[in-house]
C-alpha cells in the first residue's frame, strides 16, 4: 500500500540535527547525536529517512522550511501575551536559515535521492511510476515544498522569490506571533498582523497553498475571508477529540471541509492525549509515557472528520515526522513511519471499506495536490 505524508519537517533533521537521511533508519539512530543540539531530538529517535520512506511505500511527504524569530516578549510586538517560541534573532537569520533548508531539498534531488513536485502533471506522474513500480528500492521520493511559520519571508512580495524557488505551500504562523499572524500559544483571540492580509493576497495570485495549521483561531477566520486559493491542514487534529487550541474547533473543520481542504491528522502525542496541554506554556517532558497514547486516537480524528464531512475525502496523514520529537513523540505502535501502514489495519478493524482506507493513506493527498499544485 502507497502512502503520502502531509508533514514532514526533514531539513530540520537534515540541517540542523546534521542526520545523514540518505542512510538506512537503523544507521542515522546509530551516530552520536552532535553536541549542542536541541535538546528532545536525539539521533536514537529517528523515524524517518529516504530509504526507510521507500520501504514504507511512501510515495510523496510534504517537506518544510521552518525557522522562526524569537521576539522575546510578544506582548510589546503585537499587545498580546503569548508562546515566545523562536530559533533565530532577525530578519536576516531567519531568510538565511529557510535559504539553506531549501538547499538542503534541492541537493537531495540533485543527487537522485528525491523529486520535487511543483505542477499538477510532475506530481501525477511520479505517483503513475510508483503504482506501477514492483519495488520502491530505486526510486525517488516526491515532495511537497512548503513553509510553516512565514517568517523567512521578510516581506510580502518576495514571496514570488520562494515560489520561483519552488514553495509551494505556506502556513503564516507556528508556535507564538510570526511576522504575519497569531499562532499556537497564543490563544485564540488573535489574529493577522498588518501583513497578513498583503502576503495573503500575494499567494493568491501566485497559486500557491495556505496551510491554516497551527494558526490561532481568529487567524483562521481572518485567512478564510480573505484568501480566495486552495487551502490545506497540514498537520492538525480535532478539539472534540483532544481538548486544547492547537486543535481545531467543529466550526473551522466544517469550513476548511467546504473549501475542499485535506486535513492530515498529527502523531505528536501532545495532539492526542486525552486530557491537552496548555500550549502556551508546553511541559519539556510529556506528563504521560509513551504506552498511554495508540494509534486509536488517529482512528478517533479520522472517524470525526469523516462524520462531519460525511465521507472519508478530508482525512490524511500529517504525521509531523520526527518533528515531535521522534519515536518518543509518536504513539505507542510507532516507532518508524513504517509504521504509519497500521493505520489501515486499524480502519479496517472499524469497518471503513477499502476505498475508505486508500483515501487516507494517500488518495486524498494525491488528489488534492493534482488539482490545486498551480500549472
Amino acid at each position: 500500500m502507497l502512502m503520502i505524508d502531509g508533514d514532514y519537517p526533514m531539513a530540520f533533521g537534515g540541517v540542523i540535527m546534521e542526520r545523514d537521511l540518505t542512510l538506512p533508519v537503523d544507521q542515522v539512530r546509530a551516530e552520536p547525536t552532535p553536541e549542542g543540539k536541541p535538546r528532545g531530538w536525539s539521533n536514537d529517535g529517528t523515524m524517518a529517512s529516504i530509504p526507510e520512506m521507500r520501504r514504507s511505500g511512501m510515495a510523496v511527504a510534504l517537506v518544510k522550511i521552518n525557522r522562526c524569530i524569537d521576539r522575546g516578549d510578544t506582548e510589546s510586538f503585537c499587545g498580546h501575551a503569548g508562546h515566545a517560541h523562536g530559533e533565530v534573532k532577525t530578519d536576516h537569520h531567519a531568510y538565511a536559515a529557510g535559504i539553506a533548508q531549501l538547499g538542503y531539498y534541492e541537493i537531495l534531488e540533485a543527487t537522485g535521492q528525491s523529486r520535487l513536485l511543483k505542477t499538477p502533471a510532475e506530481f501525477k506522474e511520479h505517483m503513475d511510476e510508483w503504482e506501477r513500480a514492483a519495488s520502491y528500492d530505486d526510486l525517488r521520493v516526491g515532495m511537497v515544498l512548503g513553509m510553516e511559520g512565514a517568517d523567512p519571508i521578510v516581506w510580502p512580495s518576495q514571496v514570488q522569490e520562494w515560489f520561483e524557488a519552488g514553495l509551494r505551500v505556506i502556513s503564516l504562523s507556528h508556535y507564538g506571533v510570526s511576522r504575519y499572524s497569531h499562532g499556537t500559544g497564543t490563544g485564540t483571540d488573535g489574529g493577522l498582523t498588518a501583513q497578513g492580509p498583503e502576503l495573503l493576497r500575494e499567494m493568491d495570485k501566485l497559486g500557491i497553498i495556505l496551510d491554516v495549521s497551527h494558526t490561532s483561531d481568529e487567524s483562521v477566520r481572518q485567512e478564510l475571508d480573505i484568501f480566495e486559493g486552495p487551502v490545506l491542514a497540514s498537520h492538525q487534529n480535532c478539539r472534540e477529540v483532544t481538548p486544547g487550541e492547537r486543535q481545531f474547533p467543529d466550526h473551522q473543520l466544517k469550513r476548511i471541509i467546504e473549501r475542499g481542504a485535506v486535513i492530515g491528522h498529527s502523531m505528536d502525542t501532545y495532539m492526542l492525549w486525552s486530557k491537552g496541554v496548555d500550549w502556551a506554556n508546553i511541559p519539556p517532558k510529556r506528563p504521560f509515557t509513551k504506552d498511554e497514547v495508540t494509534l486509536d486516537r488517529i482512528i478517533d480524528n479520522i472517524d470525526h472528520v469523516s462524520q462531519l464531512a460525511g465521507n472519508s475525502l478530508h482525512s490524511a496523514i500529517g504525521g509531523d515526522t520526527d518533528g515531535q520529537g521522534g519515536a518518543n513523540g509518536a504513539p505507542k505502535e510507532v516507532d518508524t513511519v513504517y509504521d504509519y501502514l497500521k493505520i489501515a489495519d486499524l480502519m479496517d478493524g472499524r469497518g471503513y471499506k477499502q476505498e475508505d482506507i486508500e483515501n487516507v493513506m494517500w488518495r486524498n493527498w494525491q488528489r488534492f495536490f493534482e488539482a490545486n499544485l498551480p500549472g
